[in-house]
Parts: structure tokens; sequence; C-alpha cells
């Protein structure tokens, strides 16, 4: 008998999910994703700025340190500069002053600038979102999901390079859950992972877990309704900065594709869909088209996919597909792809019975 805490944190949303085994109840939330929860804080804090932390996702506060430094002082420590880059030479172009840690620390009593804190996981947000749902900030397990790009070799793509990351785990097993974690055992090459394992062994959990969001939204596309019973099927997670796509047979990945949201449409779907299952998705095409390339383990034949499920806050982006594109809601819920497939892939690792929802 166990309590779960997943969390699925996207570019947009921050998705919670609470499920406990015992009674089989669940709660859950849709939040602002941290990245721009941070940025617009900000934002709205004028001068001065000394950022502090780790990693995290950047998009929206690199845009925003960067216009600040062209009026004001931005410091920013080692470590969480690599939030914005993992070169920092390219950081100080900006105008940002990357500082050590020690001497941010030291600046911090009584400090002129205004503090910010780079993390994926803020835990006295998140103890008030789960506690406003009514349910205790205490579990056995917490998962947490995010999408990380590695610290790619001098000279190698960070699209190319992620890609790499997810085939190398896919070779040994062709399960979306290869790329689950515990938070020892993470990579040291998905740096994003890395430190959402650190910043997560605050919360009351007694395990923790991380997994690429990517995967977890096909492991959990893969459990609707849509697709019980179904022996092949195709899903597609379209998500609001990368949509990925993949066919699966009898659960395991036969092949994928990650692609850049904003250059999906339904026209560009059904070819993607299409030539994925027929085996005709060549990894450097997709690469020149500037998305992260595609992996495949064997051709399934479009005409043998049963059905195609679409998930994601912006699958709406398929309305002029010509496919029979269903529109999936795991859990009733499409918000909770991501944090149900967590779920799923923690229990199949523990060798417990597999969900049945609806």
């Amino acid at each position: 008998m166990s309590t779960y805490l997943l969390i699925d944190i996207g570019a947009g949303t921050m998705d919670i999910l609470c499920w406990d085994d015992a009674s089989d109840l669940h709660f859950k939330a849709v939040a602002r994703s941290p990245v721009p929860y941070l940025a617009e804080r900000i934002i709205n804090c004028p001068g001065d700025l000394l950022i502090t932390g780790q990693e995290m996702g950047g998009g929206n506060i690199t845009g925003v340190l960067k216009a600040r430094a062209r009026t004001h002082r931005v410091l920013i420590s080692e470590k969480a500069s690599a939030t914005l880059h993992h070169d920092t030479d390219r950081i100080a172009a900006w105008g940002i002053e990357v500082v050590k840690e020690e001497e941010a620390r030291k600046m911090l009593p009584g400090c002129q600038f205004s503090h910010f804190v780079t993390a994926d996981i803020d835990q006295a947000r998140l103890e008030k979102i789960v506690k406003g749902l009514g349910v205790p900030f205490e579990f056995d397990v917490a998962g947490i999901c995010a999408q990380d790009h590695g610290v790619p070799p001098k000279g190698v793509s960070h699209l190319d390079f992620r890609h790499r990351l997810f085939t190398a785990a896919l070779d040994k097993d062709p399960h979306a859950y290869a790329l689950l974690y515990e938070k020892d055992a993470v990579p040291h090459t998905m740096n994003r992972l890395t430190s959402i394992a650190r910043s997560a062994e605050n919360l009351p959990a007694k395990e923790i877990c991380v997994m690429d969001s990517g995967m977890a939204a096909i492991q959990g596309a893969s459990l609707d309704s849509l697709a019980r019973g179904r022996e092949c099927v195709a899903v597609l997670d379209v998500a609001t900065s990368h949509t990925l796509g993949a066919t699966l047979v009898k659960g395991e990945i036969a092949g994928f594709f990650e692609y850049h949201t904003s250059e999906i449409n339904g026209t560009r779907a059904d070819q993607l869909l299409k030539d994925l299952a027929d085996g005709k998705l060549n990894h450097q095409q997709i690469l020149d088209e500037g998305g992260h390339g595609a992996y495949l383990r064997k051709a399934v034949g479009f005409d043998n996919v049963e059905t195609i499920i679409a998930t994601g806050p912006k699958r709406g982006l398929l309305a002029d597909a010509s496919l029979a594109i269903n529109y999936g809601a795991p859990m009733g819920d499409n918000m909770m792809t991501g944090t149900l497939g967590l779920l799923s892939a923690i229990r199949t690792r523990k060798g417990l019975q597999p969900l049945h929802v609806l």
C-alpha cells in the first residue's frame, strides 16, 4: 500500500497527480510551470538581480534575464547559470555576470539585489498546492518528469544528443519506462534530471524517481482506454514545445520521432505517423528539418495500426489532420498523460500489478 506524488513539469504547465493505491482515490491539479512562474516574478521585481540555485528549464527566464541585463546588473551563480546556457562565455556576452558559488553566498546577507532561486522543484509552492487539494503532504513515492536535453560533447548537436540518450536506453529495453531512474542512478549526462533529483531530496517521500517527460507521455498515452485490447497503436503527444510520436506493439516501442511543436500541423502529423509506421522516417532527415530525430526498431506497417491516440495541451494543432486521430484522456484527463505514465513506469519497475484506468 503506497501513496504517490507525480509531477510533470512542462514548458507551460506543471501537472500534479496524488494517488493512493489502497483507496484507489486520486486528486489532481494543473498549475503554471515553474519556468513562466519564476519569469513573471522576476519581471515584476525591478532593479538589479542576484540569481542562485541550480539548473532548471530555461525558456522565458533566459529572455527575461537578458532583457534586464541591458538596463541593470544581473549576477548569476555558476550552478544556476546552466539554466541559461552551458557556455558561460555566451552568458557573459549577454551582459550577465557569472559568479562563483562562494561569492554568491557571501552576497546574500544584507544583499542589495533582488534575489531569486532557480529550481524546478519549489517545495513550498508544491506543498501549498497539494494541501489545497486536501491531501497530506507526505508520500511513499515521488516521481517527477521533465524534458532533458543533456550536455552534449563539443561539436555534437544538443538535438541529436537528446535523441542518443533515448536510443541508448531503448536499445537495451524497448519500453518507455527504460527512461525512468531512481534519484541516485540518473546518468550524469542527463543534467536537468540530475538537478531535479537533487532538489527533490527534501520532499517528504521515501523514494524519489525521475523520468524524461516525453517517454512518460508515451507511457501514459498507451494506457488510454482507446488502446485497451489493441496490439498495435500509435500515440502522439503534442506538448507546448515538443511533439513525440511513437508506434507500440504489445507495449513495446517499435519506433518514435521527436519534433518541435511549432512545426506541427495536421498535414505534417499525418505524414510523420505514416512514415514512422512504414519505416520510412530517417533520423538525419528529421534532424535536418530541425527536429530531434527518429528511431526505428521495426516497421509495423501503417495498415496494421489499430488506433491513433493524441494527447498533449497543443493537440488542437491536429484539427486539419486527415487521419482518424482520436483525442485521448488517460484517467479521464488529457493533462494527466505524463503523470499517469510516471505512475505506470514506477509500478512496472517495482513489479506491481499493472494499472487499469478509464
